[in-house]
């Protein structure tokens, strides 16, 4: 009777763990720590005698350092294992650096003295993306961005602002199509030194395109409903519409090619009528 021939590993294959991708730790990947579900960008890998680190940062701007072990962190809740990035090109090779919307970075600028003219964004998260993406341009033109609680304000604001020559107001607002509401109020406060614009969507987390979030598309969501609760019941996500915003829509953003053209040529639009010379 011949004898049964077994290799060195007697595991069932089923109680074999399945091996993972390996992905690279490129700076601003978002990923979450398996272990203690601390989720952040990475801003740095070191080579330690321990091993290799990472440091994420996360939404709050704090810092904490991991060691790069295999199956040790999530992807768009997928285990992967993280490896330090290929070594980068010389900086002269690589070409000038670009700013997140795709501008000529200016080395070593400082921000300019703030201007008179604004433009408002309707909402918070909508400030917080302008910021992500033309945040270095907007400081280096000098212009800032502040936001309107709601629309229906925004007459007492223009009234209260005073444009006028070297102060203009550019103002972005949600959902601004033909015949709404929105619309009628764009109408009655535009003017030589006021410039209202608008993209199409219902709420600026669909100005964020799926595929950079990890998702097909996004849900349609019946009326009647709030949007940003019928997003997340639609995806399975927590119904906390703040902490989806931040961890997986916002933190999706690394620059303009995340965004739709839409919302893109509409800020870029406000940003030189604020800017131009009067």
């Amino acid at each position: 009777m011949r004898s049964r021939s077994y290799g060195p590993d007697l595991t069932p294959p089923w109680k074999r763990s399945r091996p993972v991708p390996e992905v690279p730790a490129d700076d601003g990947l978002v990923v979450e720590e398996a272990a203690t579900g601390f989720c952040g960008a990475v801003v740095r890998c070191e080579k330690t005698a321990q091993g290799p680190t990472v440091t994420l940062e996360d939404r709050h701007g704090r810092h904490r350092v991991f060691p790069m072990e295999p199956r040790g962190f999530l992807l768009e809740g997928r285990p992967v294992t993280l490896v330090r990035p290929a070594a980068r090109p010389p900086a002269a090779a690589r070409g000038p650096r670009l700013t997140a919307s795709g501008s000529v970075a200016v080395p070593g600028a400082r921000a300019r003295v703030a201007r008179a003219g604004r433009i408002y964004v309707e909402g918070r998260h909508d400030a917080e993306l302008v910021e992500r993406v033309w945040g270095d341009d907007l400081r280096i033109e000098g212009v800032v961005v502040e936001y309107l609680e709601g629309v229906d304000d925004l007459p007492a604001i223009v009234a209260d602002f005073s444009p006028g020559p070297g102060a203009r107001l550019g103002v972005l607002v949600d959902h601004l199509v033909p015949g709404s509401k929105e619309s009628r109020i764009a109408a009655q406060v535009t003017g030589e030194h006021v410039l209202v614009v608008g993209h199409p969507y219902v709420d600026v987390w669909e100005a964020v395109k799926p595929a950079s979030v990890g998702i097909p598309t996004w849900p349609t969501v019946p009326r009647g409903q709030d949007w940003k609760t019928g997003v997340c019941r639609a995806l399975g996500w927590p119904e906390s519409t703040g902490e989806v915003w931040h961890r997986r829509i916002l933190a999706s953003v690394r620059t303009y090619k995340d965004l739709e053209p839409a919302l893109l040529g509409r800020v870029e639009e406000l940003i030189d009528f604020v800017t131009a010379p009067d």
